[in-house]
């Protein structure tokens, strides 16, 4: 596993929203691998009814990812 999904999974133990995404997304089966893109990820949350909220936590933590 490489890239967003993988470094999203090592904050499963973070708290806050990117924690809490994390956990979501390492409990999601369906969670995309990729491609290693915001929009992948965004059109998931999206077809399974997220909350803006949802998808700000996303927003945020695809830029702590990027800025790496």
């Amino acid at each position: 596993m490489d890239g967003f999904t993988a470094w999203l999974v090592r904050h499963v133990t973070d708290q806050g929203a990117i924690g809490e995404l994390a956990r979501m997304a390492a409990a999601d089966p369906d969670w995309p691998e990729g491609p290693d893109r915001l929009h992948t990820f965004t059109d998931h949350l999206e077809s399974g009814g997220a909350t803006q909220a949802g998808l700000q936590s996303l927003t945020d933590a695809w830029i702590r990812y990027a800025s790496r």
